[in-house]
């Protein structure tokens, strides 16, 4: 008998008045939200205007859902198109299924094209957003609490998760290790280590974006390697870990190279901005407003002080 546990919620789907509220889908929305959110303010401070990224996000996102859903299709076709199974279910992404590497390269295809239509630098609209899509990975992972998916072995830990049976998918009741939520305080972690860093050392041309893919993937493989899911399998290793390797080296690469051939951070991220008479970048003001977004005006206080700024 488990003395302590992390329960599972009886059903995925959260009823306001007739409405149905599927328990997924509202973290993958309250995360998106969450990443424009704090992407906005770090994208302010850097020199951009107001609702650029909200903007560009509107092609970022619907291609971030496609990309994650493909991938998952792609990877796991067998859930969908062998015998007995209804291909149909393919297109229900309200009951789980995204890969976060489709969904961040086909993602960053959308923000390609939104950032061509403004005329704005790729890279640095990356890097203000890094954190915040970190933040929304932490919140869409709850989305695995409520359909009670993606857990890891099973455990007598205080802390494990509670899963209910269902012979219909062959999901068998006992206590699991939680993985999405070992993945979500990561995923904070992982947030917090990029606003540090793009502080501290002033991340420009993709690189903060690149700190977060090579952190995330850092975590995904440990993780993976507790899911006792269905999955492919390469050379003995899932596949989600060959990704994951393959990734966190293209990120250092990118960030090694981009360091030694552009150095610094943008002094314009958007000319529309300077144009309008904005901040043109972090000399005129663009990293003190970035450290007021973030630690809510410490950074102004410390600064009307004859004292030097801390580092």
């Amino acid at each position: 008998m488990d003395l302590a546990y992390i329960p599972s919620p009886s059903s995925g789907v959260i009823y306001l008045g007739p409405i149905p509220l599927r328990g997924y889908a509202f973290c993958i929305i309250i995360g998106v939200f969450v990443a424009v959110w704090l992407g906005g303010r770090r994208w302010v401070a850097r020199g951009g205007r107001v609702g650029t990224v909200a903007d560009i996000a509107v092609w970022a996102v619907p291609f971030g859902l496609v990309g994650g859903r493909l991938y998952h299709v792609i990877t796991d076709y067998e859930l969908y198109f062998t015998d007995g199974r209804d291909w149909v279910d393919a297109f229900k992404i309200w009951e789980g299924g995204l890969g976060i590497w489709g969904a961040i390269a086909m993602g960053a295809l959308g923000a390609w094209i939104g950032c061509r239509r403004r005329g704005i630098p790729l890279p640095a609209w990356a890097d203000a957003v890094a954190p915040g899509i970190a933040f929304a990975q932490a919140i869409g992972r709850w989305g695995n609490w409520f359909n009670q998916e993606l857990y890891g072995k099973k455990t007598d830990l205080p802390w494990g998760l509670k899963i209910d049976a269902d012979p219909g998918i062959g999901r068998v009741a006992g206590t699991y290790q939680p993985t999405f939520l070992y993945e979500s305080l990561w995923c904070v972690g992982v947030a917090l280590l990029v606003i540090w860093a793009d502080r501290k050392f002033k991340l420009g041309h993709g690189r903060a974006f690149a700190l977060y893919v090579a952190a995330y993937t850092v975590g995904r493989f440990w993780v993976e390697y507790m899911r006792v899911d269905t999955a492919h399998h390469v050379l003995g290793m899932r596949l989600n870990n060959w990704t994951a390797i393959f990734v966190f080296l293209a990120a250092v690469a990118y960030m090694v190279i981009s360091a030694k051939k552009s150095p610094g951070r943008e002094e314009i991220v958007e000319p529309a901005a300077v144009a309008e008479g904005g901040p043109s970048g972090p000399e005129d003001g663009g990293a003190e407003k970035q450290a007021e977004a973030e630690d809510g005006g410490a950074e102004k206080t410390a600064k009307a002080e004859p004292a030097e700024p801390s580092k």
